[in-house]
């Protein structure tokens, strides 16, 4: 059984968008799917947003054999765990998804310090294997170009990116529910890689 640990965006839950979807179509195919509450949601601070998913993340079994996935906020809450884990120590995770995810400050000021200084992506791609940005070009958030996002992403990563005409931020809202079948292929994608 593989381990998919999310990371979910602001005012979200383990209940919110697409993440029930994800885990009943992936828990049909043997893997656990798990979404930590990160602490309050609705006013996210870095430091203990990172540290409770990195909690998450290194409990969830052996790096090789996990996924970690983030969206929106959360995709970039991923990034900076990335940065501050020890693959020497801790191992290279399977891969990485992140969806809807701003490659640079949109405008919210609440999320600045998620943004605060530049990724150091170097370090990032050390920690896992693979990496697979899902982008739709309405997203409503990361304007006014949201391939420029993914641009960013692609390079910095060395990821492989899938961009959809339409789906908006893939759940505007934490209590939209969404099936997003993009987002289980590119997980099992990168549970077989």
């Amino acid at each position: 059984m593989s381990e998919i640990v999310v990371s979910h965006g602001l005012g979200a839950s383990d209940d919110s968008v697409w993440f029930p979807y994800l885990a009943e179509r992936l828990a049909a195919a043997g893997h656990r799917v798990t979404v930590p509450r990160l602490p309050e949601p609705e006013v996210p601070q870095l430091v203990p947003w990172v540290k409770t998913y990195g909690e998450a993340a290194l409990a969830a079994g052996p790096a090789e054999g996990t996924v970690l996935v983030g969206h929106s906020i959360g995709g970039v809450n991923v990034l900076r765990f990335l940065e501050q884990h020890d693959p020497e120590r801790d191992g290279v995770f399977a891969g990485v998804l992140l969806v809807a995810t701003s490659a640079h400050e949109v405008g919210y000021d609440l999320l600045a310090e998620f943004f605060a200084g530049e990724f150091d992506w170097a370090r990032i791609r050390r920690s896992a294997r693979e990496f697979r940005v899902l982008q739709a070009m309405d997203d409503p958030v990361n304007q006014p170009d949201p391939a420029e996002h993914v641009g960013l992403l692609v390079r910095g990563l060395g990821a492989t990116a899938v961009l959809t005409a339409t789906g908006g931020h893939f759940g505007a809202a934490p209590d939209d529910h969404v099936e997003v079948p993009e987002a289980v292929r590119l997980v099992t994608e990168l549970l077989a890689a």
